[in-house]
């Protein structure tokens, strides 16, 4: 007779709490869609709203056991707790980014914060002194890092398929704001266009913060420098809408990043185009699952998510065989995957495999100095300015 062995038990589910992203929040729902699709975390507290009856309501509404209707009070009390949280996810306004995230750190707790950083860049560094004495781990939720052919694309000019990089071209446009929303009581149009609550930057900090991570993430360029030239074209509106930006790397290569909410037409269109000395890639988000390639003189080809000539890069963050699209929930799926890497390896006092790739403090405070300096430049008619880190 044949004996068998039992399956390895898995590791038990980290424990997750979230602060913000209660009833009528989009970014909240789609944090607790990607933090399930692995099955590796338990969604168990939760400050879903500064008000109460309104947490209590949503914590009812999700099934999640505990509520809060302060996060610092929710911070203290899991803490202690047997059971408490290990790590908490923050989708609230960007102006609240900072004083959640340092309750959680200063008592050990992961943090796993929604993009950007933090609403100032006097904010974001003080924040990124406050984690330096933390245990915790902090992941920025740049989710088209995510995606697998992002991560093919990377790999392959980490190997010097496009040889020495010239150019770098990204987009973000959308028109989602491309009327006066903001004044018609949309809850999501109200704050990101409301200053005290986003920030300095509207479309800059919004999307093109993405804009510009997703191009330094695939290239590995430093910015150099940056010359800005933003807009606010719907009248009234109180931070930019629209901007256009030249970009000066280090090294000799330059690049220009447009981020639009208020290009009619545009729905999600985030796109990354990269020149080298030997060949140029592609990338477009509402086509994610293929990778342009043209060799200097020869014929442009295609990779597919899943398919022939693709990496392991590409393969560890891939889901379903090619053909099944992977986007953009999938994408926020594997940066929580890669976190929950991390946390289960701290959790067993290990070090996490070097593959494990995720955005952190550094990307967030260099998104937000993207935003100050193009705010910088623009208000001196487009002057050279770098970032102020």
């Amino acid at each position: 007779m044949t004996q068998t062995t039992p399956a390895q038990a898995r590791a038990p589910r980290i424990r997750l709490g979230m602060v913000g992203g209660g009833q009528g929040a989009f970014i909240g729902a789609v944090h607790r869609i990607a933090a399930r699709i692995d099955d590796q975390y338990d969604l168990v507290a939760g400050c879903f709203s500064s008000t109460p009856e309104k947490s209590a309501a949503s914590a009812a509404e999700l099934g999640v056991p505990r509520a809060y209707g302060d996060f610092a009070e929710m911070a203290m009390h899991e803490a202690r707790r047997k059971n408490g949280i290990e790590a908490v996810a923050i989708v609230t306004p960007n102006h609240m980014h900072a004083p959640v995230a340092r309750e959680f750190l200063k008592r050990g707790i992961h943090v796993i914060c929604d993009k950007p950083l933090t609403a100032t860049l006097s904010e974001a560094k003080k924040l990124a002194k406050s984690a330096e004495g933390s245990d915790a781990l902090f992941v920025l939720t740049h989710n088209y890092t995510g995606y697998p052919m992002i991560r093919q694309a990377r790999a392959m000019i980490a190997a010097g398929d496009l040889g020495e990089i010239r150019l770098v071209q990204v987009e973000y446009a959308q028109d989602w704001l491309a009327e006066p929303l903001e004044q018609s009581g949309n809850k999501q149009a109200g704050w990101r266009t409301d200053p005290a609550k986003t920030g300095a930057g509207g479309a800059t900090g919004d999307i093109g913060t993405h804009a510009f991570n997703l191009a330094g993430f695939v290239t590995g360029l430093e910015l150099e420098s940056l010359a800005a030239d933003l807009q606010s074209f719907v009248p009234g509106r109180l931070v930019d809408d629209n901007g256009h930006v030249l970009l000066r790397y280090k090294g000799g290569a330059r690049g220009m990043l447009w981020c639009s909410q208020v290009a009619s037409g545009c729905e999600n269109a985030l796109r990354l185009r990269v020149y080298g000395t030997k060949a140029g890639i592609e990338w477009s988000q509402e086509d994610p699952n293929y990778l342009w390639v043209t060799p200097l003189g020869q014929p442009r080809y295609r990779l597919s998510r899943g398919g022939a000539g693709t990496g392991p890069d590409a393969a560890r963050v891939t889901r379903v065989p090619a053909g099944h699209p992977e986007g953009y929930l999938e994408g926020f799926a594997n940066i929580y995957a890669e976190a929950a890497r991390a946390i289960l390896a701290r959790r067993e006092g290990a070090a996490p495999d070097p593959a494990v790739t995720f955005p952190g403090l550094k990307e967030g405070l260099e998104g937000v100095a993207f935003v100050d300096a193009c705010v910088r430049s623009s208000k001196r008619n487009g002057a050279w300015v770098s970032l102020a880190l």
